[in-house]
């Protein structure tokens, strides 16, 4: 995938366009491709704007954080419980190695058959 281009040659494709250059020209000028040049000025003539369009924000997690709140919450009842054990009791939608992995990041860890607190100062929910 092509890098983005930036702001300012974005600008600069409009300010050549409504100086009258020709598409062609511009794209030679600025070094990029006459397609390039159309997607601007499309997106340009449909909003007004000639900023690049946000990028998607990543993937939904597959459980709420209250979810995994209770998850943590058994664990401290419990802490001699397996990660297959959660995922079965939880009906969670994911392996054992993505739990122990949300779990790490919590400031958990799997030791000796049980999950103890990785640091103190890290405050558990």
């Amino acid at each position: 995938m092509a890098k983005a281009i930036t702001k300012e040659k974005r600008s600069d494709i409009i300010k050549h366009i409504n100086a009258g250059e020709s598409k062609e020209n511009t794209a030679k000028w600025l070094f990029i491709s006459v397609r390039t040049v159309n997607r601007v000025l499309k997106r340009y003539k449909e909003t007004g704007s000639y900023e690049a369009l946000p990028n998607g924000g990543g993937q939904k997690p597959l459980i709420t954080e209250e979810e995994m709140n209770q998850v943590v919450l058994k664990i401290k009842e419990t802490p001699d419980m397996t990660l297959s054990e959660l995922i079965e009791e939880f009906n969670l939608p994911f392996s054992e190695s993505a739990l122990c992995r949300r779990l790490i990041r919590r400031g958990l860890t799997y030791k000796k058959r049980h999950f103890t607190q990785t640091d103190k100062s890290v405050k558990m929910l």
